[in-house]
């Protein structure tokens, strides 16, 4: 008997002649994630199975499999010979050791001398009779074992089936540039980006001094639980400190964030130029602050010349967005009060709808290039 964890893939099985492609990827993605960790995974008839691992590692294994993208469910059970006293002896393993059960069977192995009801009757019966505490309830029971016959001579036998990350491994949809700031929306816009199969990148830009080392902290933090589930990650930090300085001693107060928007975009675009990101990603949510109206989008938008802004939180609500925020691990550290660089010179009443005529007239006052080279020149890379 040998203690397996069986793992069902999500969207992959939808894929058509390029399978092969996403099934490698996911394979690769969870050889990542379980780096450090003895285990071997083998392909199994549409599942997964990580086998030849210490049992003492379940919990750990399970821990990382589930932020996999492409993980749709797992179970923790046993393989065994398909031979009736085996799979009795791994099923009692498996059960509650309370309350009402059923038992499951699915006889891929027509071979086998007994039907699938008949497994399921002669299991559930031994059972009852080795635990008078068990009783059957094929309606509504308060767990289900089930076995599995595989056409090799083994069977697969477990209870829970334990929810996962779902969507599609993680570089099967090309390289994104995510905005990374230290608030509650960005790192989810990054989840669901790379939930779809988009391996992330970030970028972040400080004001140190006007900020401190703490909110850089927060966010190489918050930068630690995407990497979870992008089997690492990049970071590039940019300092926008003389950018701010020189936008608050030439320009209208009010244009404040919707100039520096523009530069961080500008800056966006030659950072994933350079790296090979094929988009931008942002977690503005339309209408949430004063920069994320649609006349601020446009403004923003309106200097990123050769790649795509993916806004995947456009039509989200903040309660939606902190719902997420909480399932991913990251609101407890984006709420922690450190602030980032979009507070440093904040005007008491930033313009709402700016006018891009208005706005080129502001931007006109400051020497762009030089300012967008000095802040280039100031990049850091951390690979998490």
């Amino acid at each position: 008997m040998e203690k397996v964890i069986i793992i069902r893939y999500a969207e992959i099985h939808l894929k058509g002649k390029n399978r092969g492609f996403f099934e490698r990827m996911f394979v690769a993605n969870m050889e990542k994630s379980l780096k450090g960790i003895r285990h071997e995974i083998r392909r199994r008839s549409g599942r997964y199975l990580v086998e030849n691992f210490d049992g003492a590692e379940t919990d750990r294994i399970v821990k990382r499999l589930k932020k996999v993208f492409g993980v749709h469910s797992l179970s923790v059970g046993f393989k065994v010979p398909s031979d009736m006293d085996e799979i009795y002896a791994a099923a009692r393993l498996v059960c509650d050791g309370s309350g009402s059960f059923k038992v499951e069977t699915h006889r891929a192995d027509k071979k086998f001398r007994l039907t699938s009801p008949e497994i399921s009757a002669q299991i559930g019966g031994r059972l009852l009779d080795g635990d008078p505490a068990l009783k059957v309830d094929v309606h509504e029971p308060d767990f289900v074992i089930n076995i599995d016959l595989r056409e090799d001579g083994t069977s697969l036998v477990f209870n829970k089936f334990i929810k996962c990350a779902d969507g599609m491994p993680v570089g099967t949809a090309g390289r994104g540039l995510l905005l990374l700031s230290g608030g509650i929306d960005s790192p989810v816009a990054g989840h669901m980006i790379a939930k779809r199969g988009m391996m992330i990148d970030c970028l972040h830009f400080h004001s140190y001094p006007y900020t401190n080392m703490q909110a850089r902290q927060k966010v190489m933090d918050l930068a630690g639980v995407l990497s979870e589930y992008n089997c690492g990650i990049k970071v590039t930090v940019i300092s926008v400190k003389h950018i701010q300085e020189e936008i608050h001693k030439n320009c209208n107060g009010a244009y404040m964030v919707t100039l520096l928007r523009r530069f961080m975009m500008r800056l966006a675009e030659r950072l994933a130029l350079n790296d090979g990101d094929q988009c931008i990603i942002t977690g503005e949510s339309l209408g949430q602050v004063a920069s994320q109206t649609i006349e601020g989008m446009t403004s923003s938008n309106s200097v990123v010349e050769k790649l795509p802004v993916l806004r995947p939180l456009c039509g989200f609500d903040k309660n939606e967005i902190i719902e997420r925020s909480r399932n991913i691990g990251a609101y407890d550290i984006s709420i922690r009060p450190y602030e980032d660089c979009c507070t440093v010179f904040l005007p008491d009443y930033p313009i709402i709808k700016p006018k891009l005529a208005d706005v080129l007239a502001e931007e006109a006052k400051l020497d762009v290039k030089g300012l967008l080279d000095e802040a280039f020149a100031t990049a850091e890379v951390t690979e998490l």
